[in-house]
């Protein structure tokens, strides 16, 4: 059987495959759906197997041996961090699966090599659409960072002006700080005179 009708055979067991759920996961938000429990209850209609109830699993949904672990483009998907990992593929039996850790402008240069290469990237759809949002995103980014460094400029500016009108108030009326002084001095004689 070719790599081609066994992904196709694949598709149609996984298509009949029912949603394996655990016994009143619709009750208890606690039961989680994905993880699976076999019914062990005594009265258990689910174990019993009674019509109208969930289906236990049962053996005969495998996917083909041919087709195990293959993308439904029929390769082999290898997760890549880097360019070495990257220009190791064989583009005609493997796909590569950009790591999630990788950032936004590592991701830019994987994608470019990638393109260059002739490889297909499952975790990216259509790649000049996305090489344009990460684009956008970046300028987005470093405009947002210039508005916030002329804004701190400004505001130190402004801090400056402040700190130099209060040193000319300072510097226009020494007599009125004298004068603070002696009436300060006038209240402490008062006081001890009492």
């Amino acid at each position: 059987m070719s790599v081609k009708e066994s992904l196709d055979l694949r598709k149609k067991i996984k298509s009949k495959k029912p949603k394996y759920l655990r016994e009143e996961h619709h009750k208890k938000k606690a039961v989680n759906k994905k993880s699976w429990r076999g019914p062990r209850g005594r009265h258990s209609k689910m174990r019993h197997g009674f019509q109208g109830h969930r289906a236990t699993l049962e053996v005969g949904y495998g996917s083909p041996r041919e087709a195990r672990h293959l993308h439904s483009s029929g390769l082999l998907p290898v997760v890549v961090c880097n360019i070495a990992e990257l220009s190791a593929l064989d583009k005609s039996r493997q796909a590569a699966v950009i790591s999630c850790r990788v950032g936004n402008k590592k991701k830019v240069v994987l994608v470019n090599k990638a393109k260059e290469l002739g490889l297909k990237i499952i975790n990216v759809k259509d790649i000049t659409a996305f090489l344009k949002k990460i684009d956008d995103q970046l300028k987005a980014k470093k405009e947002k960072k210039e508005t916030a460094a002329k804004d701190k400029a400004a505001k130190k500016k402004e801090k400056e002006k402040k700190a130099e009108e209060k040193a000319k108030k300072a510097a226009e009326a020494p007599e009125d700080s004298k004068k603070k002084e002696t009436k300060e001095l006038e209240k402490v004689l008062t006081k001890r005179e009492r």
